[in-house]
């Protein structure tokens, strides 16, 4: 399989042979899988002592002749704490359990239960890592991910660029995938960050982003911008190419296909 190499100004310059991933067979099922077991969510718990911090221990007895006893008081039996006395009368308030002002709570959130433990076979990863590439590849399967390029044909996939593109400056940079993609492409790649309407703005999330683009660069190249998400070869993942379903849509610099070439051997 071969592709096209486009300079800054969205014109073909040459060929290039393809690396063997960029032909597979696309297999959603595995890249799911993996998108579900790589899934991470951020643990949280209330302090483990807390409710506890008090000198409430164990539940009151309720035997006669014991000093400290709760016998004949017609009080429940859960754990007191003393909060002033008189000889051996003495002012206790329930302390510690759930039903009590201050205490632990009922059922707090336990962390084991928000660690994803999910084991990836080694050859699935690698089969479902192919097969995203492939998918970048495939204009129909980036079609169908984006909504607003529905029955809008994607030619000229994948999208190959010169290293040259990387030196850019934003502006210049944003001009020159303007001219790479096209209008309508651009529209979808371009990274747009706005504030979120509704309470959420209150909550710690008051912006929000689309996903865009992903340029894929190879190694010792970088970007200087956050117009587009970037990875490096040696960094890329499931996840970086087919969250949210296989077909991201995928800018490749002439060095990194190289890069992949060099890894395939």
């Amino acid at each position: 399989m071969k592709g096209d190499i486009l300079d800054i100004y969205g014109k073909k310059t040459k060929s290039i042979e393809l690396p063997v991933s960029f032909s597979r067979v696309l297999r959603s099922d595995l890249i799911q899988k993996i998108l579900e077991v790589k899934k991470h969510k951020q643990p949280y718990a209330p302090y483990e002592m807390a409710g506890k911090q008090s000198t409430a221990s164990g539940k009151v007895v309720h035997r006669r002749h014991v000093w400290r006893s709760g016998y004949g008081r017609g009080m429940s039996r859960v754990p007191r704490k003393v909060m002033s006395r008189s000889g051996s009368q003495f002012n206790w308030i329930g302390a510690e359990v759930a039903s009590t002002r201050g205490g632990r709570r009922a059922h707090p959130p336990k962390v084991l239960s928000m660690i994803n433990f999910g084991k990836i076979n080694k050859k699935e990863l690698r089969i479902a890592f192919e097969s995203a590439i492939s998918a970048t590849a495939n204009g129909k399967i980036i079609a169908r991910k984006y909504d607003r390029l529905k029955d809008y044909k994607i030619e000229n996939v994948p999208f190959i660029v010169e290293s040259k593109i990387i030196s850019l400056k934003t502006k210049e940079f944003i001009a020159s995938l303007k001219k790479i993609l096209g209008e309508r492409l651009f529209e979808v790649g371009i990274k747009v960050k706005q504030i979120r309407s509704g309470r959420g703005k209150r909550r710690g999330r008051k912006y929000k982003s689309n996903a865009g683009a992903l340029i894929v660069l190879g190694k010792g190249e970088k970007l200087m911008t956050s117009v587009l998400d970037s990875k490096t070869v040696d960094n890329l993942g499931v996840t970086d190419l087919a969250k949210g379903g296989p077909g991201r849509l995928t800018i490749y610099t002439e060095k990194a296909i190289n890069d992949m070439k060099e890894k395939s051997k």
